[in-house]
């Protein structure tokens, strides 16, 4: 055997360690979720805010509600999946509303007042809404677009987020998995 034939077995060796490397990245991404982005807020805590409530004029913040589970939905009177889930929120308001530990606050992003009331007034509201006009609130929250949704625990601490609008099954995985096991602990 000649150095040639050597140094031609290590190039193999490396050669098929690569693409045997390659081929674990290939399957191992054909079972995730491409369109996956890891959340990097959920864990740290939620940026707080102060806006205007929709109807009342008064300025709302986050930090009145400090101790509470808080729901944040990102919505717009534009946005047509938001239509679909807006029904979902009303029965999650209607389910958990009446806990004192818990609060449902909707931000209309990027919209025209009358435009969301108009909204409201058609689909039915029975939870507050501040206004986001100018997108400050949904920058510090890192949202890439309506519906998406933050669950901030009883200590501030941003704890689930979900994008796309909450229905069917992953409304019911939402209120079980997320919404109930929150109110359960102790702020």
């Amino acid at each position: 055997m000649n150095e040639n034939s050597g140094g031609l077995r290590v190039w193999h060796i490396v050669l098929l360690s690569v693409i045997l490397g390659l081929l674990i990245l290939f399957y191992k991404g054909l079972y995730g979720n491409p369109s996956f982005i890891p959340p990097v807020l959920v864990g740290t805590p939620a940026p707080r805010f102060e806006a205007p409530d929709l109807y009342k004029k008064e300025r709302v913040t986050l930090d009145q509600f400090r101790g509470k589970v808080v729901v944040l939905n990102f919505w717009s009177s534009w946005c047509q999946e938001c239509k679909l889930e807006h029904e979902s929120l009303q029965s999650l308001n209607r389910q958990y509303g009446q806990n004192a530990q818990f609060v449902l606050l909707g931000v209309d992003y990027q919209d025209k007042e009358d435009l969301a009331k108009d909204y409201l007034q058609q689909y039915g509201n029975n939870f507050q809404h501040i206004i986001d006009t100018q997108g400050r609130i949904s920058i510090d929250y890192g949202v890439y677009g309506v519906p998406e949704t933050f669950v901030i625990d009883q200590s501030g601490i941003i704890r689930h987020k979900e994008i796309g609008p909450l229905v069917g099954e992953t409304y019911i995985k939402f209120t079980r998995e997320v919404i109930e096991p929150l109110l359960k602990e102790k702020s």
